[in-house]
């Protein structure tokens, strides 16, 4: 997902042609009440399969969880999934998990919590982090299960019996840190069906991230022309200033990720857009990004247009003088970054490095410091821990 003017403008149309052909509304659709038949379906598995409602046939119950990768409410339930499948299928239920999102329906900001969206393939790297053993299927890009069955979050649990008629609908359980949940719904269901008796309740209230239907797609495209127009901005970066940067003495507590880059870098120019993507990301946390771009001061109307052309609306600088050594020396001493650029560091709020890579960035793996990290600063008990990359072992930390 690249964001510029030309990509916002084939955003918008492909907005309205998505709005114009769908054959369902905009609103949640109703869920399936109890009682009601399995709708039918066809739908790709992440193990390179497709799988219909007949693929279950032999199972005695069958659990439908609607889940995904991106929502912090699904992560915390993905270890109690995992163990609802280890638990229940030697009784004869199958525990089968469905994705409902429509990949460009998830806005950027909302990903603040994650370091994965819901591409199909994410969905097969979470599945693969997490060892998931479980089938997954993708109902995003169509949706035509999600509107037949209406799953309101992530998870929702939609439970049939042998007849393949609708018996429970909720919850997992009735809190997201695990530790405080006291109400285990689901597992209260199947162990009343594999009993031969009726679930206690049969339908209760859900928690989590709304599920992302196509529609959003337009809304979306408004974000992005707000995004487009915040102001960017353009400030000298001396030895003091630069020193500062790396501190972080002065960013109120937050994560901050320092970029160097230039105008001439081809890897720096074709990693830019995702640059601006990362902090759209996640500045709704207490982060912030920082841009210097290691050119001389009299190029300062060049860089100050790329920027505005790539709506870098994140903190930019550009380097004071052409002493290029004692300025470098200031972020990064010498024994450590001998120059090269790219060069990305991120500092916590001690000013101490959490993570270093030399030349183009690896995304996911630079994520996957940066949420543990933010998690620390900020913590949400109910977040399942995506666990860091280990931090670089230098001095200079």
């Amino acid at each position: 997902m690249r964001f510029n003017r030309a990509a916002i403008g084939r955003g918008m149309l492909v907005s309205l042609v998505l709005t114009a052909s769908s054959a369902y509304a905009s609103e949640q659709p109703p869920t399936l009440t109890i009682g009601a038949a399995l709708p039918s379906f066809s739908l790709p598995g992440i193990d390179g399969k497709t799988y219909t409602d007949q693929s279950f046939k032999d199972a005695s119950i069958l659990a439908i969880v609607w889940t995904c990768a991106h929502c912090p409410t699904a992560q915390a339930y993905q270890e109690r999934i995992k163990k609802l499948v280890t638990d229940y299928s030697p009784k004869g239920v199958k525990i089968v998990a469905i994705n409902p999102n429509h990949p460009d329906s998830v806005r950027l900001d909302e990903l603040a919590y994650s370091d994965l969206s819901d591409s199909f393939d994410e969905m097969k790297e979470r599945a693969r982090q997490e060892k998931f053993n479980f089938v997954w299927l993708d109902d995003g890009p169509k949706q035509e299960l999600g509107h037949k069955m209406g799953p309101v979050a992530t998870p929702h649990v939609f439970i049939f019996d042998k007849a393949r008629k609708l018996r429970f609908e909720g919850r997992i359980d009735d809190s997201e840190r695990e530790s405080l949940a006291t109400s285990f719904d689901t597992r209260n269901a199947l162990d009343a069906l594999v009993a031969g008796k009726e679930p206690p309740v049969a339908s209760t209230r859900v928690f989590g991230c709304s599920v992302k239907w196509a529609d959003k797609v337009a809304e979306y495209a408004q974000f992005k022309k707000r995004w487009a127009a915040e102001p960017v901005t353009l400030e000298k970066a001396d030895v003091a200033t630069l020193k500062a940067i790396r501190a972080n003495q002065d960013s109120g507590g937050k994560l901050r990720f320092i970029n160097v880059w230039a105008t001439w870098c081809g890897p720096c120019i074709a990693e830019f857009d995702e640059l601006v993507e990362h902090n759209l990301r996640f500045r709704i946390r207490p982060f912030e990004m920082v841009t210097i771009a290691a050119e001389f001061p009299d190029q300062e109307a060049t860089v100050r247009e790329f920027l505005t052309k790539k709506h870098a609306s994140m903190k930019n600088y550009i380097l004071a003088s052409d002493k290029k050594d004692e300025l470098f020396d200031a972020l990064d001493p010498a024994t450590v970054w001998k120059g090269e650029l790219p060069y990305t560091i991120i500092v916590n709020e001690k000013g101490e490095v959490v993570y270093r890579e030399r030349g183009a960035l690896s995304f996911l793996k630079m994520r996957r410091a940066i949420v543990p990290e933010l998690n620390r600063i900020k913590p949400w008990g109910g977040l399942s821990p995506i666990k860091p990359n280990a931090a670089p072992k230098t001095a200079a930390n």
